[in-house]
């Protein structure tokens, strides 16, 4: 009998949850029972997911920002086809790949001058675990600087310059020598800084936990700073990189020229995980300085001819479709419309961001009714009022977003840029619906609220 994963997928997709359960993390299957994310998905197109019904979703979350160019591309199909079918010599290891070194090409030519070469792995944080080693090589210094709320993989590396207590709790001791400073506090940074024994200073130029900007003049500050104080400036680009926030890399928007910038997530296409590490000569050549160091630092299936396949399709597509240009305009505008509502909801304080990192914050009301209701949430868990938003704009509207973090109440939008304007009124309106209700009590939302806040209650019990 023929090997068939069609065969696989049908016979079984209606087992998933069961599946999962018995196998793998049946807490997240938990949580999507709770929350009413239990569907059945067959089949994805672009920015939508089509379920067992045939019901239609707007994806706002692209997989944590993997799908920048939608899903099933078929550019980046149609390039991992013809790669699988020409019989390529792979992973020779001996031996130097021609993809990889297009890809390199290619990418250099989008950073800034001052970088000049890349080193590529399989994901984000194997990105940083790099850059950490790279910096500490390059240096001679152990120290590295992280921001407080920052985010850089879950590796036991990238886990220690985690700003997130969270995921760092009952996995210690991590690493040695790592501390964090505020984000956007540049004299916090020159304190650390100073005695000039920090190897790196790594940041987001716009941080995913929350989508918090920088101050127009923190990013170049901090350019500065690290100059001065000799530490290598690294830009952690795994999330906001490729064109997410309306510009090819976020740092463009500043014009800085950091040491190391890492990426991974949108270069992959959706389909084989790929992540990088561009960096400037000097860290390279300090690096691999002799021949019997020609292999200090690799991972065995970094530069495959898949993943390296994926990531030129995935510049072509970028720069075919104007989705960068696009990203900036359709973020820019849900953005705009998101903070004309503000005016006449309490609960809602602020859109921000930047092209399609875009974040929604909502706040204690004013008036006595909504917040003695808000107050209940936030005391059965902080944050919680946001789990009463996604939920209804999942269920009544078919729109898949995400709390931006832990304790946060920040909805972030996360999609693929590819969005148009039928996709930015459905966002707009379905919002606009969804907010008037919570100011509705009672109302069939807070009645989601109260239910909530028993399930959190329950958690907190055990």
């Amino acid at each position: 009998m023929a090997f068939s994963i069609a065969e696989l997928f049908t016979k079984y997709n209606p087992d998933k949850f069961d599946l999962y359960e018995h196998h793998l993390n049946n807490q997240m299957v938990r949580v999507l029972k709770t929350i009413g994310y239990d569907r059945h998905y067959k089949s994805a197109v672009g920015q939508y997911l089509y379920d067992q019904d045939g019901s239609e979703y707007l994806d706002l979350l692209s997989g944590f920002g993997v799908f920048a160019l939608g899903r099933n591309h078929p550019t980046v199909v149609n390039a991992l086809k013809e790669t699988l079918s020409l019989d390529l010599p792979n992973l020779v290891q001996l031996d130097v790949s021609v993809l990889s070194g297009l890809l390199a090409r290619e990418l250099l030519k989008t950073t800034p001058e001052n970088i000049d070469k890349m080193f590529f792995c399989n994901s984000g944080t194997e990105a940083v675990e790099a850059a950490i080693k790279f910096a500490r090589f390059t240096t001679k210094r152990e120290k590295i600087v992280f921001c407080e709320h920052g985010y850089h993989g879950l590796t036991m590396g990238a886990l220690s310059l985690n700003g997130e207590e969270i995921f760092r709790e009952g996995f210690g001791p991590l690493l040695p020598g790592c501390s964090p400073v505020p984000f956007n506090d540049l004299v916090a940074l020159e304190r650390a800084l100073s005695n000039k024994d920090v190897a790196a200073f790594i940041v987001e130029p716009i941080q995913g936990k929350g989508v918090n900007l920088p101050d127009d003049s923190y990013l170049p500050e901090v350019e500065r700073l690290c100059k001065k104080y000799g530490t290598l400036l690294v830009a952690d680009e795994v999330q906001t990189g490729l064109g997410r926030t309306g510009k090819f890399w976020a740092i463009d928007h500043w014009g800085i020229k950091p040491d190391m910038i890492c990426m991974a997530k949108a270069l992959s296409g959706g389909f084989v995980p790929v992540g990088a590490v561009a960096m400037t000569q000097k860290i390279m050549d300090t690096v691999y300085n002799r021949m019997d160091r020609a292999v200090v630092h690799g991972s065995t299936f970094a530069k495959n001819n898949l993943a390296m396949a994926a990531g030129l399709a995935t510049l072509h597509v970028l720069e075919e479709e104007k989705l960068i240009e696009n990203s900036a305009v359709i973020g820019t505008d849900i953005i705009t419309a998101l903070n004309a509502m503000s005016s006449k909801y309490e609960f809602l304080k602020e859109a921000r961001g930047k092209g399609m990192m875009i974040a929604i914050e909502f706040q204690s009301p004013k008036s006595l009714k909504l917040k003695a209701a808000w107050a209940m949430l936030e005391a059965a868990n902080k944050g919680l009022f946001c789990q009463m938003v996604t939920i209804p704009l999942f269920k009544d509207h078919r729109i898949l977003t995400q709390v931006a973090g832990h304790g946060m109440n920040v909805v972030k939008l996360l999609p693929p840029l590819m969005l148009n304007q039928k996709d930015r009124d459905h966002i707009i309106n379905s919002f606009d619906k969804v907010i008037a209700e919570t100011h509705q009590i009672p109302g069939s939302i807070w009645d989601l609220g109260k239910n909530l806040a028993s399930h959190a209650l329950k958690g907190k019990s055990k």
